[in-house]
Order: structure tokens, then C-alpha cells, then sequence
């Protein structure tokens, strides 16, 4: 039984300390691949650095909405060069964040756009931070059609839940399904074709209820899958095994181990 983990900010310093231990459990833990996706571009050659020294770990590249203040335009000069050096499995994390008030919405639009054409030009998915944007969100995919993608931490209704799947993209489902008041993730996670779901952590975030107050792990998503396959009342080997078809699905795992021999 493998387990992919398509969303985990392993890079970051939260496990600077003690990462070659979070992975050996991964590892026991049958967790065969994790998705790690930059936020800026000071974050990019650490993340590829990892992932080419790292069996089992995948970089993808992009300026994330949060941080729309430390983005500069010569960003995507970089990334276009990166893409073509280092052969990321997608472009992301991209996307609106409109749930910070605060962000300039036009500087948001403006990269996540420029992200998708760079998506479209090297035939790359994406994957999408979306939070009260969906609509926004959906209305540019419908106008840069790109290779379909991951919604990260899909909080969506069932319509828009729909349109993502139609054109091409999978979403994402972690630690919120372990808690018992998350009525709206479980009802999404219950009614959506399991063909359209794929499983993170958004590790050191969103953290599982067992482990409320801690950092997240990748190796919890165990917990995740625990969840997911109660709140669907479907076995646990079956749940995993086709989330895991279906980040394979999005993400060429094997044309990234083809260029990189680690």
C-alpha cells in the first residue's frame, strides 16, 4: 500500500532539525512520494536541492499569493530558467488569496496569470492555493488552459468542485477530515467521485486533530487516509490505492526519476 502525499513544505525550517527522521518514518510508513511545492523564489534552489538528493521527494516551483509582497517581476524571468534547468513535476504553489484582505488583488492576478502561461508553455500541472477565489480562480483556467493540476486544500463548494474536475484537476483533502466539525469537508470528501480526490498534509500546517498544537507531518497523513476512508466507509487499502492512481494521474513521477538519477 503506497501513499502519496501531494502537498508538504518539507523544505521549511520547522524541519531543519530533525528531516531525515520525518522521512525514515514516511518511509516505514509506505509514504512512497511527496509533492514539495515553493512559495518564492529565495525557497526555489533549496527546494530542488532536496528533492535531487532526496529519493521519493518532487519539487514544484512558484510564487505563492500569500507572499505577493516579495515577489519582483525578474521572479518569473527565474522561474522560466529553473523550469528548463531543473525540470519541475508541476508549477506551484499558484493561485488568488482573496481571504487576506490586505493582498493587492491586481499583483495576485497578475502572477498567478503569467504562472499559468509558463504552466501552458512547458505543458506542466499546477498546483492551486485557492481561498475565496474560486470563481476568479476558475475563470482564468478557463482562459490559460493548462495540463489540469491539484486544488490544495480544496474548501470549494460541490458546482465548484465540479468545474475543477472538468477541467482536468484533482483535489486536495488532509488534516481537516480528521476533525469532527469539519461538516463541509466531509460532506465534499463523502460526495465527490474518489476518482477526483488526492491526499496532503500542507505539512508543518494544517495539522491532524490527534496531534492538535504540534507541527504537521508528512507521516500523518495516515491519519488523513484513516478519515477519509471512515467518512466514505470504504476500506483503507482501497482509499489509498487509488488517491495514489490518481496523483500519478497529475504528476509524471517517473519522467522527473528518469532525469534525475538519485
Amino acid at each position: 500500500m503506497n501513499i502519496i502525499d501531494t502537498h508538504c513544505h518539507l523544505d521549511v525550517a520547522d524541519f531543519d532539525s530533525d528531516r531525515d527522521s520525518v522521512l525514515k518514518r514516511c518511509r516505514a510508513l509506505a509514504i512512497s512520494k511527496i509533492i514539495i511545492p515553493a512559495i518564492e523564489a529565495k525557497t526555489w534552489h533549496k527546494v530542488i536541492n532536496l528533492c535531487e538528493n532526496e529519493k521519493g521527494l518532487y519539487p514544484a516551483l512558484g510564487l505563492h499569493p500569500v507572499f505577493i509582497r516579495q515577489h519582483h517581476d525578474d521572479d518569473l524571468a527565474q522561474l522560466e530558467a529553473l523550469v528548463k534547468s531543473s525540470c519541475p513535476v508541476a508549477i506551484g504553489e499558484i493561485g488568488l488569496d482573496f481571504y487576506i484582505k490586505e493582498l493587492d488583488k491586481e499583483q495576485q492576478i497578475k502572477y498567478f496569470a503569467a504562472q499559468l502561461q509558463l504552466a501552458k508553455k512547458y505543458e506542466l500541472p499546477v498546483i492551486l492555493h485557492v481561498r475565496k477565489a474560486h470563481d476568479q480562480v476558475l475563470q482564468l483556467l478557463k482562459e490559460i488552459k493548462v495540463k489540469g493540476g491539484f486544488s490544495h486544500a480544496f474548501n470549494g463548494n460541490l458546482q465548484q468542485a465540479n468545474r475543477y474536475i472538468e477541467l482536468g484537476f484533482k483535489l486536495g483533502f488532509g488534516g481537516t477530515l480528521t476533525y469532527e466539525n469539519s461538516t463541509k469537508i466531509h460532506q465534499l470528501a463523502k460526495a465527490l467521485p474518489l476518482e477526483s480526490i488526492v491526499l496532503e498534509t500542507d505539512a508543518p500546517d494544517m495539522v491532524v486533530e490527534s496531534h492538535r498544537g504540534e507541527r504537521n507531518s508528512p507521516e500523518y497523513i495516515v491519519d488523513a487516509l484513516t478519515a477519509l476512508a471512515k467518512i466514505r466507509n470504504e476500506d483503507i487499502s482501497t482509499i489509498a490505492k487509488q488517491t495514489t492512481l490518481n496523483a500519478h494521474e497529475i504528476i509524471d513521477f517517473s519522467d522527473y526519476d528518469r532525469q534525475h538519477s538519485r
